[in-house]
C-alpha cells in the first residue's frame, strides 16, 4: 500500500501500556516490508521527530513513543515471533538496537486476541522469540473462559491501580546483545577516571555508583534531566563503553544504558537512576533492572559492595527507582550461577482499531 493510501484508510493497531511503557502494537503484515518506508510510517504515526508529538499517536517521552511488532513463528517451540522498535521523539530515528520486556508484557494479550494463539485454560502460556536479543521468553496471560481479561489485583511501581499480573521468565538473555554477560571479561572497568561494571543480562547497561559522579543518586528526574554537567559526563563515557561492549559506535543508538546506582532507601535491594540514554527513566526497564539485579550478585561489581546482601537459589530483588521499585526474580542453580531470570509485569489494551498517519 503506498503512503496515501496509510493516511486515507488507516492501518489495524492497538494501543498498550507494557508494564511502565505504552506504545502502539501491530501485526507484521499490516506494516510495509521495507524497513525505511516501515519506519517513516511508524515516525509519522507518533508524530515525530516533535518534542510534543502532537500531531501524533505520542507522548512526549520515550516510554510513551514504543512499537511492539508481532507476528506467527516458524521456530520451533515458538508461539510469536516480537520486533521492538524506539520511535525517537525529537529525532527522525527508529532503533531495534534494543528489545523492551515491559512492552512485552502485552505481546502475549496481543497474539490471543490477534488469533496467532490459543486460549487454553484461565491462563495460556505464550512462547514468545524476541528479535531484538535472538532469546525467548514465556509471557503467563490470564484468560478466563477463553478470553484475554486485563482486569485483576496485581500492581507495579509506576502505573496506578491494579490489573490481571502477567508474569515473564526470560531464557537465554545474558549477552543477548554484546555476546556475553560481561563484554569485556571484566567485573570493573576504567573509563574517564571512573569504575564501571559493563554488564548485558538482556540490556546493555553500564553501572556507576552514583556517589562517584558527585550525586547522591535520590535525586528527582527532573533534577538530574536538569544537570547537564552530569548528564555530559555519562556521554561521554557511553560513547567510550559502547565500543568496549561490542556495541560499535553508539552516538545514534538507544543503548548501552547508564545507571546510576546508590544504597537502597526502602527495603530493596539497591537505588538506581537510569538514563535512556539522554532522559532519565521515571522507573527503569525490564531488562535493565534485570541486569541490575545480576550485578548486585556478583562479587566485584560496582553493585555488590552497596547491595543488600540476599541469598538462595530463587531470589526474589527489589531493584528501586524514581516511582518505587521494580521485582526481578533469579533463578541460580546448585554452584549459584544465574539459570533464569523474571518479573512480574502488567499490561492493558487501551484501545483498538485504525490509527492514521499523516
Amino acid at each position: 500500500m503506498s503512503s496515501a493510501g496509510y493516511a486515507d484508510n488507516g492501518i489495524a493497531c492497538t494501543w498498550m501500556r507494557g508494564g511502565t511503557s505504552k506504545g502502539g502494537f501491530f501485526l507484521a503484515k499490516d506494516l510495509p516490508e521495507n524497513i525505511s518506508e516501515r519506519d517513516a510510517l511508524l515516525l509519522s504515526i507518533m508524530g515525530s521527530p516533535d518534542a510534543r508529538q502532537i500531531d501524533g499517536m505520542g507522548g512526549a517521552d520515550p516510554l510513551t513513543s514504543k512499537v511492539a511488532i508481532v507476528s506467527p513463528s516458524n521456530r520451533d517451540n515458538t508461539d510469536v515471533d516480537y520486533l521492538f522498535l524506539q520511535v525517537f521523539v525529537d529525532d527522525a530515528r527508529v532503533s531495534d538496537a534494543q528489545g523492551c520486556g515491559n512492552m512485552l508484557a502485552g505481546v502475549g494479550g496481543f497474539a490471543i486476541e490477534n488469533k496467532l494463539v490459543n486460549a487454553v485454560g484461565d491462563v495460556t502460556p505464550v512462547r514468545i522469540y524476541m528479535q531484538n536479543t535472538d532469546s525467548m521468553a514465556v509471557a503467563q496471560v490470564n484468560t478466563p473462559s477463553g478470553q484475554v481479561s486485563y482486569t485483576g489485583d496485581a500492581s507495579i511501581d509506576g502505573v496506578p491501580g491494579t490489573s490481571a499480573a502477567v508474569p515473564l521468565v526470560f531464557k537465554n538473555i545474558a549477552g543477548a546483545n554484546c555476546g556475553s554477560l560481561l563484554p569485556t571479561g571484566q567485573i570493573q572497568n576504567a573509563i574517564d577516571g571512573k569504575t564501571v561494571t559493563l554488564i548485558d543480562n538482556g540490556m546493555p547497561t553500564v553501572l556507576l555508583k552514583a556517589a562517584d559522579l558527585g550525586i547522591s543518586g535520590y535525586e528527582t528526574r527532573e533534577e538530574l534531566d536538569a544537570n547537564d554537567i552530569l548528564k555530559d559526563a555519562l556521554e561521554s563515557i557511553r560513547l567510550q563503553a559502547g565500543p568496549m561492549m561490542n556495541l560499535g559506535d553508539v552516538t545514534e543508538k538507544s543503548v548501552p544504558k547508564m545507571t546510576l546506582l546508590a544504597p537502597a532507601k526502602n527495603n530493596g535491594v539497591i537505588m538506581t537512576r537510569t538514563f535512556i540514554p539522554h532522559r532519565c527513566h521515571a522507573t527503569i526497564g525490564v531488562f535493565c533492572a534485570v541486569s541490575v539485579a545480576t550485578a548486585c550478585i556478583m562479587k566485584g561489581s560496582v553493585a555488590f559492595d552497596i547491595a543488600t546482601p540476599s541469598s538462595g537459589l530463587n531470589r526474589v530483588l527489589d531493584v528501586e527507582h524514581p516511582l518505587g521499585k521494580t521485582s526481578t526474580l533469579l533463578n541460580l542453580d546448585a554452584e549459584e550461577k544465574l539459570e533464569s531470570a523474571g518479573m512480574l509485569r502488567t499490561a492493558r489494551k487501551l484501545f483498538s482499531g485504525r490509527v492514521f498517519p499523516a
